[in-house]
């Protein structure tokens, strides 16, 4: 048996005039079209729902039985209804969204504080993850959208994504305070050429870019240790074990015995990206993370977050940003 939510919606209206005059006045019915539904509902419940008399009509068992239902029903769906402009309100609703460490201690959490202050209600998971990691989760739906980055040389190519970008991250040169070059702004890879380097450890992209970058200034970087963060490699710069390349957003936290000098406009650059799935509908919680996430990304490319700082740079490059 398929019923016709209209036809319970014309019973219910008659129950509640008495009579199938006022429900036809109420739903802008003409009365023979209220007549005709209701035979209609009658045939397909396959018993009468109303009782005729010459003072007008009365429900039998199955229309009160109806009627009761779709009073739920109609309750449900203004529930319904009610949670539905929440959510497109941004009363409600849920985001979960995927990171990575540089940009999780840096930027995102300029853009978590404006999303929370703006829309309180909506839950906001974020988690933080490796790439491979990141895909996975995006993929398997395990986050609505994630923050990810490449470089020139490894484009990420997945059919799959829909890709923006949020900014540009320029590597930085990080010494010991007590470096002679500790005193300038910048610096040209080659003339350090004849340093001990402290990178990353276990293939990590920022040793291919110490790498590619050496190599194009014509020199074989010597590695003095292999960090297994940003904050160890520091720790090792700092007493003089070397110096260090690190992306800009990953010098958020910067120690005072080390400085930051710029390798100008010859810096590799890694894009921020934020990735959802190709072709998927945004949610509105979506579009305003989205949104956040551009704003603060252009601030980041205005106001040089993580970007060097000569000699003294600043400890926490993101409480620069605007908080609103």
């Amino acid at each position: 048996m398929a019923l016709e939510f209209d036809r319970l919606r014309v019973l219910v209206a008659i129950a509640r005039r008495g009579s199938m005059t006022g429900a036809a006045a109420d739903l802008l019915y003409t009365t023979s079209a209220i007549s005709q539904q209701v035979r209609r509902l009658e045939a397909e419940v396959g018993q009468p729902v109303l009782e005729r008399h010459t003072r007008g009509v009365t429900l039998t068992d199955a229309g009160h039985a109806i009627v009761r239902h779709a009073l739920s029903i109609e309750n449900q769906l203004a529930a319904l209804q009610s949670e539905l402009d929440d959510i497109a309100g941004l009363r409600a609703g849920s985001l979960r969204l995927g990171t990575f460490p540089t940009v999780a201690s840096s930027l995102l959490p300029v853009a978590v504080t404006r999303f929370r202050q703006e829309h309180p209600h909506v839950s906001l998971k974020v988690l933080s993850a490796r790439l491979e990691q990141l895909l996975d989760h995006l993929e398997r739906r395990r986050v609505e959208m994630t923050l990810l980055w490449d470089y020139d040389w490894s484009r990420i190519d997945v059919p799959w994504l829909e890709l923006t970008e949020i900014a540009q991250d320029p590597t930085a040169v990080v010494v010991s305070a007590r470096h002679p070059l500790a005193k300038r702004s910048s610096v040209r890879m080659a003339e350090l050429a004849g340093e001990d380097w402290v990178t990353r450890g276990g293939n990590h992209p920022v040793a291919e870019v110490l790498s590619r970058t050496a190599h194009a200034a014509g020199f074989e970087p010597s590695i003095a240790f292999e960090a297994n963060d940003y904050q160890e490699a520091q720790a090792m710069v700092a007493v003089g074990l070397g110096v260090a390349l690190a992306p800009g957003l990953a010098l958020a936290n910067l120690r005072d015995d080390v400085a930051v000098l710029s390798l100008g406009a010859d810096a590799p650059r890694r894009r921020i990206l934020l990735a959802t799935l190709k072709g998927r509908a945004a949610t509105p919680a979506e579009r305003a993370m989205s949104e956040l996430l551009r704003a603060v990304g252009a601030e980041v490319c205005v106001r040089g977050v993580g970007a060097p700082g000569g000699r003294r740079p600043p400890r926490q490059p993101a409480v620069r940003l605007k908080q609103k």
